[in-house]
C-alpha cells in the first residue's frame, strides 16, 4: 500500500489586450453564439481549466459554419486573436497543446486564412532583437513544428526569415555569454537558450528537409546555402568551445554532422569524410572548400578528446545505419568509431564524460545490431564474439561494470546485452546454446567472486540467451549461493534481480517443454525450499533483505507458491517459534503472510477464518523477542493492497495488544518502522471511513453493503472512534514521569502522524479528531516532554503541540503561561548547555500565543502602542520581534559584564543560551511576508554588532594555543609557568588575576558580584531576572571553554540564519531586504577570520555550519559582487598559504585547524552542474604545493596542502567531481612519506588514509582481507592509469635498497604504503590479453620486497602477492618460491629472506586451498607437487633451523597443508608419507624432549603456538577412522602419535595449555551439539580426560587457562566428572562446591566468576536432584552470589552469566510445585529476573526472557493449553513474570507472606532523605557527566504491572491478613514517605519540571508508587474489617 499525494494541474488563464477585445466585440451578436462571442466569453474566464473545455467548442462551432464564411471578416479577425493568442502563451501551458490539437481539426477551407494569420504574428515574433526574449520565439518555432500542420506551414512560408533569425540568434547569445563571463546565473540561462536555439535548427533541417533538399538552394549565391554555412560554422565553434556546458558541445556534435549530411555531395562519400575527421586523416585536397573555411577547426590531425566522442555520437545519432544504406565505406566507419570510442576510454576520465562515453557505446551497440541485419559476411566476421572489436569490448566492460557511477554500471550492463545480441546475430543457424563463445563467458562468469556487482547483471543477460536450466546443469547449488550473499545490503538488489530472471526464465522454460503440472514441485524444490531455510534459521541481515527483495519478485511470479510456503512453515511453527537471533518457522510464516497481503496475493479475513494463522499466533509475533517478526507481524496487520480495505475488529484488538509492549524499542530502525506502519493503518483507517460515509449517505446502496460486510457502516465507524481513542489513551499514558526516551519518541511520533491524518479538510466528516482527546493535563505533560535531554523529542512534542496549538492555548490559563514564559527566560541563561536548547522550544512555542504580550512580555519590554494596535501583524512576527529584543537587551548587558570578568560569566552567565533562542526564534519566522520591516531592520543590524561583540570577548580563548586548559588545575610552578606564556599570547579581555588563583573561586566570587551589583544600575533586567545569585562560583576550565566555543558557535549560526535573509535579487544599493550586500560582505570577513585562526575542534566546526549557509547563498544570489567572492577568497587564502610567511596567522597545527573546512565550504558550494572551476584551480594549486618538486621550498605549504587535500577527498559533496585527482593524491601522499620533516609525513599517512577510503570504498566489515573493499587489478589501472608507472617506478627503488649486498639495513620509508595499495587488488578470471596494464611486471618486486628486514613489510608483502597471481598459476609460483629457499648446508644462509619466502607460501596456499578449484585433477596434481616440494625443505621446520621464527612460519604453512588434507582427502598412500613426515618433526621438536630456552627467545612462543598447532591437526587426522582401521604397517605406525593431548597441558607455557585447551572445548561443544558422529575420531581423544582437568582446575595460574579449564569442566557431564574428584583433587562433591563458590567471591576476573558460578551452579542442581544435602549456608551464599550478580553496575558478561543461571534453574526451583528453597530465597530469585528483565542491555533482557521462555513452555506441556506466549521481549516477559510469581504464590500457598514480600518491591527500598539531599549537590557537580543511569528501564512501568498483578490476585483469592502487625508496619512506612514527599514536592521552585527535572521526576515517580502502595493496603484492610465485623455480629 504505497501513500500518493494527488497532483493539482494549474493551467494559467490567458488574457486579450484591449484592441483584440474590440475586434471582437464589433462582431460578437447578443443572445447568438459565433465565433467572436464564443472568444470572447472564453477571454472572460479566469480559470485556465474553464478556457480549455471553451476553446474545445470552436471547431464544432466552426464545422457548422457554411462553406462561404470563409470570406466572412468575423472568420478573419478571430483567427487573427486566436493566432496572437497562441504565439503568446508560454510553452508548458497545456492550453498551448489544447489550441494546436483544436486548431488541427480545422476544416479546409479556412486553412490559407489560418496560415495567413500564424504567418503574420510569427513575422512579428521573428522581429524580436532581445536576446533574453529569443527563448519564447525559439518555444513557440519548436511547437509549430512538433506536430502541427498549421505551424509547419507557416514556417514553409517563413522558411528564410527562421533560418535567418535562427542564425542571428546563435551569434547573438554566443556573444551576449562572452559578455557576461563569470556571471554564473546569467550565463547558465544563456546556456540553455543556446542549447534551444541548436535544436530548434537541427529540428528545421530535419523536419522541413524537402524545402532544403531541392537542389536550387546548392549554388552558393543562394540565401539557404550561406545561412546553413553560418549554422554549419557556429555548430563548429560551439563544438570546439571547451568553455560551453557539455550539453551545448554535444547537441552541437550532433548538429555539425546533421548539416553537412544535409549539405554534401555525393551522399555515398560522406561515412568516409567523417572517418577521416575521426582517424585525423583528412587531405585536404578532396574535400569541399566550403566544409575547409567552416569546419576548419576539425580537418587538423589533432583533435580534442571530447570533439573526438561528441563528433562520433553524432555520426551514430545522425546517419542512417539500417539496410545497410551506407555500403562498404559505411561498416568501416563503424568500425572506426569502435576503435575511437575504445582508445577514447582510457583517456577520458571525468566523470561527465565517463558517463557520456559509456552512452554512447551503448549506442554503437544498437547500430552496430542494426547493420549487422543487412551487412557483408565480412562485417559478420568482424563482430563475431571472438572477433578483436567484441574482446575489447568486453573489456571494457569488465573494468566498467564497478564504475562508482551509476549511469556506467547501467549503460555497461546495456552493452553487454548487446554484444550478447550481436553475437547472436552473427551466429544465426548454429545451436546458440552449445556456442563456445557463450560457453566460455559462462564458464569465466561463474568462476568470479559473488561480491564482484557486475557479475550479476551479466549473469542475468547470460540467462536470457542460453536459459537457466544449461547454467543449473554447470552448478546446481547457484540458487543457494546467490541467497547466501543477500545479506549484504550492498548486493541485496543486484542477487535478487539475478533471481528473478533465473527463476522467471525457469519457470517459461518448463511451462513449454513439461506438459504435466509435475513440474512445480522440482522448481519449488530449487527456488522455494531453500528461502524458507534462510528465512527459518538465517541471520537478521539476510533474512530482512531476503524479505524485501526477492520474496515480492517470487510471490509476484508464481502467487501458487504462497499456498505450499504456509503448509510447510505451518506445520513447524508451533514447534520452531525461533529466538532473538533467528526467526523460525512464525517468523517466517509472518513475513509470507505480511508480503503476500500487502502485494494483494491474499486477504487477512480469509486466513483468520480458514484457520490457516490463528490470532494467537498472530499474537505471539507481536511480542516476538526478534524485533523483525515483531515488525513483520504488525506489518501483517497494517499493510494492504487496497488502502480503503475496512479496518476489522480483531485487528484493531491486536493493534492495542501491540502497543502494550512495543513502544520502548531501543533500536531507531524499529521505531521508524513501527510508526510508518501505523501510519499506514491510521490512513486506512480514515480513506475507509469516508467510504463508510458515502455508503451511509446513500442508503440505496444498501444491498451492496450486505454482501460487502456484515457491519453497519455507523457501527463500525463508533467503532473506529472508540480504536482511535484508546490508542490515543494508551500513547499519552506512557508519557509519565521517567520514561524512557525511546517509548516517548515512539508516542509522540505516533501521535504527530494522527494528529496529520485526522487533520479536518473542511466540509468532510471526519471519525477522529484528535482535539477532542487534549485535555489541561495532555497539553501539560506535552510541554514537559521539551525539559528532555533529547532534542529529537522536543521537536517531535513542538510540532504535535503546534498542530494543536489553538486547544492548547485555551487550555492553559496565563498565569500558566506566565510561568512558563519565565521558565524560559532563566532557562536561556543556565549553565547546562541542553537547557538553552530547551528554552528556545518553549519560547518558540509561546511567541504563538495572541495574549503573549500583555501576560508576560509587559513586564520585561516598554509597550510600543502603534504596533499593538496594527491588527494586520500577524501574532508570531509581534511578539518574536519583542522576545528577541528582550534576549538582546540581555545579553548586550551580559557581553558588557563579560568583558570584565570572563571567569564570572562562564559560571553565572554564559552568554550562549541567549543566542541560541535568538537564532531558534528567528528560524520560525515567515520572513517572506514581515510587515514591520524597519523594525527587523533595526533589529537585524543589533544583532550582527551583538555578534561581533560577543566574539570579540570569547574568541581568544578559543584561538589560543592550548584552548583546552586555560586554568591550572594544579597550582605547581611548572603549569602556572605555561599558563603565563598562554596567557602572554592571548591576552584576554578580562584583567582580573583568576588565572594565577587555584580552582574554586568562592571568596572573589562575593567581591566580585558586590562589586557588578554596585556596577548596575538599580532597575536593570539582568538582576531581577537572575534572583538572588548563588554566592559560590566553581569554575574550571572546562567551562570557561565551553562558555567560549558555544558562544561561538551560537554566534557563528545566527550570523549564517541571517545571511539568509538576504532576497535573491539583491543589489548593493538600498533594497527591502533586511540585510543589506554590505553586511553580508562583512559576515564573510568575520568567518574568514575565525575559521583561519580558531584552533578549537568545536568552534571552528561550527563557524563552518554557519559559513556553509553564507555560501550557499551567494552562489544562489545574482548580485555580481556577491557572485565573484568565494572565488576571491579562495584565491587569497591559496595566496597566504603559498608565501608561507612568517607573520602568517594561520595554524599549522592541529591538521591545519580551520582552514580545510574554510576551503570545503568555498568549493562545496559550487553549483554542480557548472564547470567546476574553482575546484579545479584549487586541486591544481594544492596537488603542486603538496608534491613540490624542489627540495628548498618550505614545508608548511605542503603540510596545509596535503590537510586540505584530505578535507576534499573526504568530503561527500564533491562526488565523482574529485575521482580525477586521486592518482595525483595518492603520488603526494607517497612522495611526501620520504620527507624528512615529521608534519609532512604524518599529513600525508592522514591524506592516504583517505584516498585509500575514497578509492575502495568506507570499510563496513571487521576482516582486514575481505575481498570487499578491494578492486581488480585491471579496474584500478585503468581507472588511474597514471599510478601504474609510477607504482612500478617506486617498487623498483625500494626493492633495489633492499637487495643490495651490503650489510647495513636499509629500510625505505614507502614500501609500507605501496604495500597496503598493492595488497587491495586482484586479480579477475576475466583478465583478458590486455598487455599494457598487466599485472605481471609487480610479481617479482613484490617477492623481492618480502626481504625487507622489516617484519610488518614481509607479511604484508605476503598478503600483497596473492591478488598478483592468478589462481591457476599459484602451484607453479609457490614451487619457484619453495625452490629458491636455501638447503641446510648452504653456505650463505639470510633468515629474513627465508621468513619472507615462507609467508608468500603460505599466504599463496591459503588462497589457494580456499578457491573454488578443489575438484579438479589440476589441482590435485599441483598439491602434490607442492607437498613433495616442501618435503625437500623440512630442515627448516627441525632442529637443524636455528632460527625460531622462521621455524614457526614454515610449521604455519605444514599446519594449513595438514588441516587441508584432513578436511579433504581420501587417505592415499602418498599421504601417508606426509603424516609420517609431520610426525617426525614433532618428535624431532622441543615439545616432546624438553625446552631449553626461556620465554625471552625471539619466536619462541610464535614457534611453540605452531608446532602445538600441527600436534592438534595431527592427532585430529591419526585418531580418525581412516588410519585407526587401516592394514598397513605404515598407518599403524603413525597410529601411535608421539605425543598425547594430555601431553600438551602439562607444558610449562600457558600458551601451548591454551591451545590444546581450546581444542578440548571445541570438540567437546561438537560432540554435545551432535556434530561428530558417536565412536568418531575425536570422541577417543577425550576419554579419561576428567582427572587431569580437575587437577589442572586446582593448580593452573594463568588466567586465561584456568577460565578455559573451568569452561570445559562446565560443558562436561557431571556423572562422568563427579566419580574422580575423590582421587585427582582429594574432594568430594560438597567441597567442590564450596571451592567453585569461593572462587567466585575471591576471583577479580569477571571472565573467571562467570564461568565459576555457572559451574557451581550447574553443580547444585546436580547434587539437589540427586537428594544430596547441601548446607543452608552454601545455598544462601550462592543466593547472595546471584544477586549480587544482578546488580545494575555490573559488566554484561556477570549479568549474562546470571541470567544462563537462572534460566538453568528455572523448572527446579522457580516455578517447581515445592518451594526447595524457601519463599525469600526464591523470591529474591525471582526479583533478579524482574531487573534483568529491565536492564539497559538488550542482550541481558533477551537472556533473562529466556527464564519465562522455559516458564511458559514448561505451562504449556503440563497443563496442555493451546498456545502460550513463549518467545517474548523484555516488556511482555516482565508481565509474565510477574503473572507466573503470583500464580506460585497460590500453587505453594504463601500468598500471605507473599504479597506482604511483594508490597515493599511496590514500595521500593530507597531511602528518600538521602537521596534528595545527594541529587542535589550532585545535579551540579559536572557538566557533562550523566553518571551510571539506565535509559531504558522505567520504575513506572513494572509498578504498574505488579500492582495489577497483585490487584487480581486479591480479588482472586479474597485475601485475607490476619497478622495485623505487619500491614500497620507497611502502612506506617507508606504514609510517611507520602507526607515526606508531598512535602518535598511543596518545596520545589514553580516549574520544577524544568528547573529541577531530575528531582520533579524522582518524586512524582515516588508520589505514584506510594499512591499505588496505599490503595492495595486500603483494599487488604477493608476486607480485613469486614471480615472482622461479621465474626462479631
Amino acid at each position: 500500500m504505497v501513500l500518493k499525494k494527488k497532483k493539482e494541474i494549474q493551467v494559467d488563464a490567458f488574457l486579450l489586450d484591449q484592441q483584440q477585445l474590440e475586434k471582437l466585440q464589433m462582431f460578437s451578436k447578443a443572445g447568438e453564439q459565433n465565433l467572436a462571442s464564443l472568444l470572447l466569453h472564453c477571454a472572460e474566464l479566469s480559470d485556465g481549466i474553464q478556457q480549455i473545455q471553451c476553446i474545445k467548442q470552436i471547431i464544432p462551432l466552426v464545422k457548422k459554419m457554411d462553406q462561404n464564411s470563409a470570406c466572412d471578416p468575423m472568420v478573419k479577425a478571430c483567427l487573427d486573436v486566436l493566432g496572437e493568442t497562441y504565439f503568446s502563451l508560454g510553452a508548458k501551458n497545456p492550453l498551448k497543446k489544447v489550441l494546436a490539437s483544436s486548431l488541427k481539426g480545422l476544416p479546409e477551407q479556412f486553412m490559407t486564412l489560418a496560415v495567413q494569420s500564424f504567418v503574420c504574428c510569427l513575422r512579428e515574433e521573428l522581429k524580436t532583437t532581445d536576446v533574453y526574449l529569443y527563448r519564447k520565439v525559439l518555444d513557440n518555432l519548436t511547437s509549430c513544428m512538433e506536430d502541427f500542420s498549421l505551424g509547419r506551414a507557416t514556417i514553409k512560408n517563413l522558411f528564410e526569415e527562421v533560418l535567418q533569425f535562427l542564425q542571428k540568434s546563435l551569434l547573438d547569445i554566443q556573444e551576449e555569454n562572452r559578455q557576461n563571463h563569470g556571471n554564473r546565473i546569467v550565463q547558465t540561462q544563456l546556456m540553455h537558450d543556446l542549447l534551444i536555439a541548436i535544436k530548434v535548427s537541427m529540428m528545421l533541417v530535419q523536419k522541413l528537409q524537402e524545402n532544403i533538399q531541392g537542389s536550387l538552394w546548392k549554388h552558393h549565391e543562394s540565401f539557404v546555402w550561406q545561412s546553413m554555412c553560418s549554422l554549419l560554422k557556429s555548430s563548429t565553434n560551439f563544438l570546439t568551445d571547451a568553455t560551453l556546458l557539455q550539453t551545448v558541445q554535444t547537441t552541437s556534435g550532433l548538429a555539425v554532422i546533421l548539416f553537412t549530411k544535409a549539405m554534401y555531395e555525393p551522399v555515398e562519400e560522406l561515412p568516409a569524410l567523417v572517418s577521416d575527421l575521426l582517424l585525423g586523416s583528412m587531405k585536404q585536397a578532396g574535400v569541399p572548400a566550403w566544409f575547409v573555411s567552416n569546419c576548419g577547426a576539425l580537418c587538423t590531425e589533432e583533435l580534442p578528446d571530447s570533439v573526438l566522442l561528441f563528433l562520433c555520437h553524432g555520426a551514430l545519432a545522425m546517419l542512417e545505419w539500417k539496410n545497410g544504406s551506407m555500403g562498404e565505406n559505411g561498416e568501416k566507419l563503424l568500425l572506426d568509431i569502435a576503435s575511437v570510442l575504445l582508445s577514447l576510454s582510457s583517456e577520458l576520465k571525468e566523470s561527465s564524460m565517463a558517463t557520456s562515453l559509456s552512452r554512447i557505446l551503448a549506442i554503437w551497440t544498437n547500430s552496430a545490431l542494426a547493420a549487422l541485419v543487412s551487412g557483408s559476411p565480412d562485417l559478420k566476421i568482424k563482430l563475431n564474439g571472438n572477433s578483436d572489436i567484441i574482446g575489447k569490448l568486453l573489456e571494457y566492460i569488465y573494468t566498467h561494470w564497478e564504475h562508482p557511477l551509476d549511469a556506467v554500471r547501467h549503460q555497461t550492463k546495456l552493452i553487454f546485452k548487446n554484444l550478447l545480441q550481436i553475437h547472436r546475430t552473427t551466429v544465426t543457424g548454429s545451436n546458440e546454446k552449445s556456442d563456445p563463445f557463450f560457453a566460455r563467458l559462462i564458464k569465466r562468469l561463474l568462476s568470479l567472486e559473488w561480491h564482484v556487482k557486475g557479475k550479476y547483471a551479466s549473469l542475468g543477460c547470460l540467462v536470457e540467451c542460453v536459459g537457466t536450466e544449461n547454467i543449473l546443469q554447470l552448478d546446481r547449488t547457484i540458487p543457494v549461493q546467490i541467497l547466501d550473499v543477500m545479506n549484504d545490503q550492498s548486493l541485496a538488489p543486484y542477487a535478487s534481480d539475478l533471481l528473478e530472471t533465473m527463476f522467471t526464465n525457469h519457470k517459461a522454460h518448463f511451462t513449454l517443454s513439461i506438459q504435466e503440472s509435475t513440474w512445480i514441485d522440482r522448481w519449488h524444490d530449487i527456488w522455494v525450499s531453500p528461502l524458507l531455510v534462510i528465512l527459518c534459521e538465517g541471520n537478521h541481515d539476510q533474512t530482512t533483505y531476503i524479505i524485501d527483495y526477492y520474496l515480492p519478485k517470487l510471490l509476484k511470479c508464481s502467487p501458487d507458491s504462497l499456498s505450499y510456503m504456509i503448509k510447510i512453515l505451518q506445520a513447524s511453527a508451533d514447534a520452531n517459534l525461533g529466538s532473538h537471533s533467528t526467526r523460525g518457522a512464525l517468523g517466517a510464516l509472518m513475513a509470507c503472510l505480511r508480503t503476500a497481503r500487502a502485494h494483494g496475493h491474499l486477504e487477512l479475513s480469509t486466513i483468520m477464518s480458514n484457520g490457516l494463522v490463528s490470532t494467537e499466533c498472530i499474537k505471539q509475533g507481536l511480542v516476538h523477542q526478534h524485533n523483525q517478526v515483531c515488525i513483520d507481524a504488525l506489518g501483517l496487520l497494517c499493510e494492504t493492497h487496497r488502502s480503503t480495505e475496512i479496518v476489522s475488529m480483531e485487528e484493531m484488538e491486536l493493534i492495542q495488544f501491540f502497543l502494550m509492549y512495543n513502544l520502548n524499542s531501543q533500536s531507531p530502525s524499529v521505531r521508524q518502522q513501527i510508526g510508518a506502519l501505523l501510519r499506514k493503518l491510521f490512513c486506512r483507517l480514515q480513506e475507509s471511513s469516508q467510504v463508510l460515509y458515502k455508503l451511509e449517505q446513500n442508503k440505496t446502496k444498501q444491498e451492496l453493503l450486505e454482501n460487502s460486510t456484515k457491519r453497519h457502516p455507523l457501527g463500525i465507524l463508533q467503532q473506529y472512534k472508540d480504536f482511535m481513542s484508546s490508542v490515543c489513551d494508551r500513547l499519552f499514558e506512557v508519557l509519565f514521569p521517567g520514561s524512557s526516551h525511546p517509548t516517548r519518541f515512539s508516542a509522540l511520533s505516533i501521535l504527530g502522524s494522527i494528529a496529520e491524518i485526522f487533520s479536518a479538510p473542511k466540509g468532510q466528516a471526519q471519525v477522529f479528531q484528535l482535539d477532542q482527546e487534549i485535555d489541561s493535563a495532555r497539553v501539560r505533560t506535552l510541554i514537559q516532554c521539551f525539559a528532555s535531554t533529547f532534542e529529537e523529542i522536543k521537536v517531535l512534542a513542538f510540532g504535535l503541540l503546534m498542530k494543536l496549538r489553538d486547544v492548547a492555548f485555551n487550555l492553559q490559563d496565563s498565569e500558566n503561561l506566565d510561568l512558563l514564559f519565565q521558565a524560559a527566560v532563566d532557562l536561556s541563561t543556565s549553565t547546562k548547555p541542553y537547557d538553552c536548547v530547551t528554552a528556545s522550544y518553549l519560547l518558540n512555542f509561546l511567541v504563538h500565543h495572541k495574549g503573549l504580550q500583555h501576560i508576560s512580555l509587559g513586564k520585561w519590554l516598554e509597550h510600543n502602542p502603534q504596533i499593538d494596535e496594527n491588527i494586520s501583524i500577524s501574532t508570531v512576527e509581534k511578539n518574536t520581534l519583542a522576545v528577541i529584543k528582550l534576549l538582546l537587551v540581555n545579553v548586550e548587558e551580559e557581553i558588557f559584564q563579560a568583558k570584565k570578568s570572563l571567569l564570572q560569566a562562564a559560571a553565572s552567565f554564559p552568554m550562549y543560551g541567549r543566542v541560541h533562542c535568538i537564532t531558534g526564534a528567528l528560524q520560525q519566522l515567515p520572513f517572506n511576508n514581515l510587515t514591520l520591516i524597519a523594525e527587523w531592520k533595526e533589529m537585524v543590524a543589533r544583532l550582527i554588532l551583538m555578534s561581533y561583540k560577543l566574539s570579540a570577548v570569547v574568541s581568544p580563548v578559543v584561538q589560543s594555543s592550548s584552548p583546552e586548559g586555560l586554568i591550572p588545575m594544579d597550582s605547581d610552578s611548572e603549569s602556572s609557568g605555561r599558563l603565563q606564556m598562554i596567557l602572554h599570547e592571548i591576552q584576554p579581555q578580562d584583567t582580573n588575576d583568576y588565572f594565577m588563583q587555584a580552582k574554586i573561586l568562592k571568596e572573589h566570587c562575593k567581591v566580585e558580584s558586590e562589586k557588578l551589583a554596585d556596577h548596575r544600575s538599580m532597575e536593570n533586567i539582568c538582576t531581577e531576572m537572575r534572583g538572588k545569585e548563588r554566592q559560590t562560583c566553581d569554575v574550571t576550565a572546562q567551562m570557561v571553554l565551553v562558555c567560549c566555543w558555544r558562544s561561538m558557535k551560537e554566534v557563528s549560526l545566527l550570523l549564517g540564519t541571517l545571511c539568509k535573509l538576504l532576497p535573491s535579487q539583491a543589489t548593493s544599493e538600498h533594497s527591502d531586504g533586511l540585510i543589506t550586500v554590505e553586511q553580508v560582505k562583512n559576515i564573510g570577513d568575520y568567518f574568514k577570520h575565525h575559521l583561519l585562526q580558531s584552533r578549537h575542534r568545536g568552534a571552528f566546526e561550527l563557524a563552518y555550519a554557519g559559513f556553509v549557509q553564507l555560501t550557499e547563498m551567494l552562489s544562489r544570489c545574482n548580485s555580481e559582487s556577491l557572485c565573484k567572492m568565494p572565488e576571491q577568497w579562495l584565491s587569497c587564502v591559496l595566496k597566504e598559504i603559498k608565501s608561507c610567511d612568517p607573520s602568517s596567522t594561520l595554524c599549522a597545527t592541529r591538521r591545519s585547524a580551520g582552514i580545510p573546512f574554510y576551503i570545503q565550504a568555498l568549493l562545496a558550494s559550487e553549483p554542480k552542474k557548472s564547470k567546476t572551476d574553482l575546484l579545479k584551480m584549487t586541486m591544481k594549486e594544492l596537488i603542486s604545493l603538496a608534491a613540490p618538486l624542489n627540495e628548498s621550498s618550505s614545508v608548511i605549504p605542503q603540510v596545509h596542502a596535503l590537510n586540505i587535500l584530505r578535507a576534499l577527498f573526504r568530503d561527500t559533496r564533491l562526488g565523482e567531481n574529485i575521482m580525477p585527482y586521486v592518482a595525483d593524491g595518492i603520488q603526494a601522499a607517497i612522495l611526501g612519506f620520504m620527507s624528512p620533516v615529521w608534519a609532512v609525513r604524518n599529513s600525508s599517512t592522514l591524506l592516504f588514509s583517505a584516498l585509500i577510503t575514497r578509492i575502495f570504498g568506507v570499510k563496513r566489515g571487521k576482516d582486514e582481507n575481505s575481498k570487499k573493499n578491494r578492486m581488480t587489478g585491471r579496474e584500478f589501472f585503468s581507472r588511474f592509469p597514471s599510478l601504474y608507472p609510477f607504482l612500478l617506478k617506486q617498487l623498483e627503488v625500494v626493492t633495489n635498497t633492499l637487495n643490495s649486498e651490503a650489510e647495513e639495513l636499509k629500510i625505505h620509508p614507502s614500501l609500507f604504503l605501496l604495500l597496503l595499495i598493492l595488497g587491495r587488488l586482484y586479480p579477475s578470471p576475466m583478465d583478458g590479453t590486455y598487455s599494457a596494464l598487466s599485472m605481471a611486471p609487480f610479481v617479482p618486486f613484490i617477492i623481492r620486497c618480502g626481504h625487507s628486514p622489516v617484519y610488518r613489510s614481509r607479511e604484508m608483502s605476503g598478503r600483497a602477492l596473492v591478488p598478483f597471481v592468478m589462481v591457476n598459476e599459484v602451484p607453479q609460483t609457490v614451487l619457484s618460491l619453495l625452490e629458491g629457499l636455501p638447503d641446510s648446508t648452504s653456505p650463505c644462509i639470510r633468515q629474513n629472506n627465508i621468513h619472507g619466502t615462507l609467508l608468500q607460501v603460505f599466504h599463496l596456499l591459503q588462497s589457494y586451498l580456499e578457491s573454488k578449484q578443489l575438484v579438479s585433477s589440476d589441482f590435485q596434481q599441483g598439491l602434490g607437487d607442492i607437498i613433495t616440494c616442501i618435503g625437500t625443505k623440512l630442515w627448516l621446520a627441525k632442529r637443524t633451523n636455528p632460527c625460531l621464527v622462521t621455524r614457526a612460519a614454515c610449521l604455519d604453512v605444514l599446519v594449513m597443508l595438514s588441516t587441508h588434507l584432513g578436511k579433504f582427502q581420501k587417505q592415499g598412500m602418498q599421504l601417508f608419507g606426509f603424516w609420517e613426515e609431520m610426525n617426525r618433526v614433532i618428535s624431532d621438536s622441543e615439545l616432546v624432549s624438553s625446552i631449553p630456552y626461556s620465554s625471552a627467545v625471539p619466536g619462541l612462543i610464535q614457534y611453540l603456538q605452531s608446532i602445538t598447532k600441527l600436534v592438534i591437526s595431527v592427532l585430529l587426522v591419526t585418531a580418525g577412522p581412516d588410519i585407526q582401521d587401516s592394514s598397513s604397517p605404515v598407518a599403524k605406525k603413525i597410529a601411535k602419535p608421539s605425543l598425547s593431548i594430555v601431553h600438551l597441558l602439562h607444558c610449562e607455557f600457558h600458551e601451548v595449555r591454551l591451545l590444546a585447551l581450546e581444542a578440548i572445548l571445541l570438540w567437546l561443544k561438537q560432540r554435545n551439539s551432535k556434530q561428530i558422529a558417536e565412536g568418531g575420531g575425536v570422541l577417543c581423544l577425550l576419554i579419561d580426560l576428567e582427572g587431569t582437568l580437575l587437577t589442572m582446575a586446582l593448580k593452573e595460574k594463568n588466567l586465561q587457562c584456568f577460565c578455559k579449564v573451568l569452561e570445559i569442566l562446565y560443558n562436561m557431564d557431571l556423572r562422568n566428572v563427579l566419580p574422580k574428584t575423590e582421587c585427582s583433587v582429594n574432594m568430594n562433591p560438597n567441597e567442590l562446591l564450596t571451592w567453585s563458590l569461593n572462587i567466585v567471591d575471591t576471583s577479580n576476573s569477571t571472565e573467571v566468576q562467570s564461568i565459576a558460578l555457572k559451574f557451581a551452579s550447574k553443580l547444585l542442581i546436580h547434587l539437589l536432584q540427586n537428594h544430596q544435602q547441601i548446607s543452608e549456608e552454601v545455598l544462601k551464599k550462592w543466593v547472595q552470589l546471584i544477586v549480587y550478580f544482578c546488580g545494575d553496575e555490573q559488566q554484561t558478561e556477570m549479568l549474562l552469566a546470571a541470567a544462563e543461571v537462572l534460566k538453568s534453574v528455572t523448572s527446579f526451583l522457580l516455578i517447581n510445585e515445592k518451594l526447595i528453597l524457601g519463599l525469600s530465597d526464591t523470591l529474591a530469585m525471582w526479583k533478579c529476573v524482574v531487573l534483568l528483565l529491565q536492564n539497559e542491555d538488550l542482550v541481558v533482557r533477551d537472556a533473562a526472557a529466556e527464564v519465562i521462555q522455559v516458564a511458559q513452555s514448561e505451562k504449556k506441556s503440563s497443563e496442555g493449553t493451546e498456545f502460550a506466549l513463549r518467545i517474548v521481549n523484555a516488556p511482555m516477559a516482565l508481565d509474565l513474570a510477574f503473572g507466573i510469581l503470583c500464580e506460585q504464590l497460590q500453587r505453594w500457598g504463601e500468598i500471605r507472606a507473599g504479597v506482604l514480600i511483594l508490597l515493599e518491591w511496590l514500595l521500593g527500598d530507597s531511602n528518600l532523605k538521602e537521596d534528595s539531599e545527594t541529587s542535589a549537590t550532585e545535579e551540579d557537580d559536572y557538566l557533562f557527566d550523566k553518571g551510571e543511569a539506565n535509559f531504558w528501564a522505567e520504575e513506572l512501568t513494572h509498578v504498574r504491572q505488579l500492582s495489577k498483578h497483585l490487584l487480581l490476585l486479591i480479588s482472586m483469592t479474597h485475601l485475607t491478613l490476619p497478622d495485623q502487625r505487619e500491614l500497620n508496619r507497611l502502612s506506617r512506612i507508606a504514609l510517611g514517605q507520602a507526607q515526606f514527599v508531598g512535602h518535598l514536592l511543596r518545596e520545589l521552585p514553580p516549574t520544577p519540571e524544568f528547573s529541577k527535572t531530575t528531582e520533579f521526576t524522582r518524586l512524582a515517580i515516588q508520589n505514584e508508587r506510594i499512591s499505588v502502595c496505599l490503595k492495595i493496603l486500603n483494599l487488604l484492610k477493608s476486607d480485613d474489617t469486614c471480615k472482622n465485623e461479621n465474626l462479631d455480629k
